[in-house]
């Protein structure tokens, strides 16, 4: 590799699993509960299972779901990632109030999974 990607700081941020409804989701996220002791926390489409899951409440992104990877700088890590041959769709690019990119989805899945970056906060 000829390039130095450690300074992106790629990790792991969550997991999202796609359940068909809220009802489904609801179960899922119930039962990481009750096997890990993980904490919840809904929003209006998901719900967090101790923020390294996101089970959605309706199918979304991705056939299995979506991975999410954080990173450093988002826009340096888009253009290497663009670089290695990844596309992204633009229109699931999602901006802060100062219009700096926070989240954008690669076009393609990976494993049945839609990749996504997020700035690290």
């Amino acid at each position: 590799m000829d390039k130095d990607i450690s300074k992106f700081n790629f990790e792991l941020a969550h997991v999202g699993i796609n359940e068909p409804d809220a009802e489904e989701a609801k179960k899922t996220a119930e039962l990481l509960t009750k096997l890990f002791g993980f904490k919840q926390r809904e929003t209006s489409g998901s719900i967090f299972s101790n923020e390294q899951f996101e089970i959605m409440k309706m199918p979304f992104l991705g056939r299995l779901g979506h991975i999410a990877i954080r990173t450093s700088y988002i826009e340096e890590a888009k253009k290497y990632l663009e670089e290695q041959g990844v596309e992204f769709d633009e229109s699931t690019a999602k901006y802060d109030e100062a219009g700096k990119l926070r989240i954008i989805y690669f076009k393609e899945d990976i494993a049945g999974f839609r990749f996504h970056l997020t700035a690290r906060n």
